[in-house]
């Protein structure tokens, strides 16, 4: 008799101990949250951390980026035409951006090679090949880390989703064991299946805003490609322009210099 009542007394306290557990899993917030889902949650908090930090990099690094291309591209193509080369060279050193650094690149290859006295073709040709080069860094520098939020776009609802089906196994043999006092099995099974679901709704809470913001990111990344892109084109159009202006006044020199003249030295 004495052992009957020990051993009520002891299932008692187990379940008071229990409820006491998830009562102070409860006020513990997400902290308890992270407790109740197991093992998988960590790898989901750790996400979480990884992509928030993508997020704000991203976030300044365009922000830094983010300069008047149209106007800047205006203003060095007037200052090309009005043979301002150096002066063109400086305003794209002092501005930031994927314009400013191609029309830095064009501007120096140009200047380099008219140096050397280059045939205007073989010029145009290498000022289209050094800004097409340089192109592929802009494009690796503005996509950084990209890849990291699209991988916790994806991977982070496939952890919460893989820890709620284990979780789920582990609860269906749970349930073999016998039951504390005032214990159903319907309310043993709800309290599990309410605890698993946990990773699969954090997974979800990571995911859902790292794809969010993987879409924004990579918008505004090929808006800045086509940028780049059009004022390389519209740099070589320029520059066209001007070496076959350079010719032709050349040519126009070459005609007057060695123009015929009468014998008594008056042409």
């Amino acid at each position: 008799m004495l052992m009957l009542i020990a051993q009520t007394t002891n299932i008692v306290q187990q379940a008071a101990a229990a409820q006491q557990q998830n009562a102070d899993n409860s006020h513990l917030g997400a902290l308890g949250y992270m407790i109740d889902g197991g093992y998988f949650m960590w790898p989901i908090l750790f996400m979480a951390i990884l992509g928030a930090g993508v997020v704000i990099e991203r976030w300044r690094s365009l922000r830094l980026v983010g300069t008047d291309g149209a106007k800047l591209r205006a203003d060095v193509i007037q200052m090309l035409h009005d043979d301002k080369l150096e002066e063109a060279l400086a305003l794209c050193a002092r501005s930031t951006g994927p314009v400013p650094a191609i029309l830095s690149v064009g501007l120096h290859r140009y200047e380099v090679l008219r140096r050397l006295n280059y045939d205007p073709a073989r010029i145009e040709e290498q000022v289209v090949k050094a800004m097409d080069d340089y192109g592929v860094h802009i494009t690796a520098a503005l996509e950084r880390n990209l890849p990291i939020l699209a991988t916790i776009a994806n991977v982070a609802p496939m952890v919460g989703s893989v820890g709620t089906v284990v979780g789920m196994v582990v609860l269906f043999q749970d349930l073999t064991a016998p039951l504390q006092y005032g214990e159903t099995i319907l309310n043993k099974a709800a309290k599990g299946i309410k605890v698993k679901l946990i990773v699969t709704v954090w997974g979800l809470l990571v995911g859902i805003p790292a794809y969010i913001f993987y879409n924004y990111f990579s918008t505004a990344v090929n808006r800045y490609i086509l940028e780049a892109e059009e004022t390389a084109s519209q740099l070589v159009e320029a520059l066209t322009i001007r070496l076959a202006t350079q010719e032709a006044t050349s040519s126009g020199e070459g005609r007057i210099h060695h123009a015929p003249t009468s014998k008594t030295g008056v042409p």
